[in-house]
């Protein structure tokens, strides 16, 4: 099924049925190519869209008002521009705060967000100690507090809110990795020791974060399981449109890349978003303000 939007602002949505769903997969950066390789592999048949607001980036910087107006002027025109089946809000700090806003806007379209995995992360610990790793905006929202009281019952949460990862990982992408130094500060953090017992989950609270797993699993003061919420978030999308259709494998060449501003793109950044089957890059500017 495709939802289409009709010219104008407040025209209605119409359905029309599709054989291979459209599937938009949004961040504020690049952060969302790690929900991304997890939906390619469980709708390998989908024509896949990703779009970065890179021109809003990082949504963490933004006030609460701002970065609902932006994500849904952003959403719509990217759903006139693309006319999804469904839309996957690949970033944390959006899908806290604006997921609501979206559902209200565009009411025949299907959302799925993205939160930090708590509830998993708490059912995989031994030690009682299990640690948040997110953008400072993830970090104070209501919503997080509330999964933590709902799902953390005695476990010991440690929320970290870090400022530069997602800033690093995009980095990394471009081809100017920081030193591991630097990385281990924004990390060292989550590591906690109480009472004989010490951190054994991290959740990897922004989609940003799981592009550097390697890296963090290299400088850790020791062995933990990272959560990532990808694998989760391609279940949802397959319980709301299906699995993949036979005989419509797909080959990588319906999948492009949209960018708000495309200031940052280098060849290592091109390279990157190829390797990962997003081989053509459009530019759809929005400039902030």
């Amino acid at each position: 099924m495709r939802v289409d939007l009709l010219a104008g602002a407040a025209a209605p949505l119409r359905t029309v049925i599709t054989p291979v769903p459209t599937i938009l997969v949004f961040d504020s950066g690049v952060g969302g190519l790690s929900v991304f390789a997890e939906l390619i592999r469980v709708r390998p048949d989908a024509r896949f869209v990703y779009a970065a607001d890179d021109a809003g980036f990082p949504y963490g910087a933004l006030a609460e008002d701002a970065l609902v107006s932006r994500v849904v002027a952003v959403m719509e025109r990217l759903i006139r521009r693309t006319a999804p089946d469904l839309v996957v809000v690949a970033c944390n700090t959006a899908s806290t705060l604006v997921l609501p806003h979206l559902r209200r806007h565009f009411p025949d379209l299907p959302f799925v967000g993205t939160v930090p995995a708590i509830k998993p992360a708490v059912a995989q610990s031994t030690s009682g100690l299990v640690s948040v790793l997110a953008t400072p905006a993830t970090v104070v929202r209501d919503y997080t507090h509330d999964l933590i009281r709902t799902y953390a019952s005695g476990c010991r949460v440690t929320l970290v809110g870090s400022r530069r990862l997602a800033g690093i990982a995009e980095a990394e992408l471009c081809g100017a990795p920081v030193p591991d130094a630097e990385v281990l500060a924004e990390l060292a953090p989550c590591f906690v020791e109480a009472d004989g017992a010490r951190t054994d989950v991290v959740v990897l609270g922004c989609t940003h974060f799981p592009l550097l797993k390697a890296r963090l699993e290299a400088v850790a003061p020791w062995p933990v399981a990272w959560v990532d919420p990808a694998p989760a978030i391609a279940r949802r999308v397959v319980q709301l449109i299906g699995g993949p259709l036979a005989g419509h494998e797909g080959d990588g060449d319906d999948a492009t890349a949209i960018f708000t501003s495309g200031a940052g793109i280098t060849p290592a950044l091109r390279r990157a978003l190829g390797e990962r089957g997003l081989p053509a890059i459009e530019l759809d500017a929005m400039p902030m303000g």
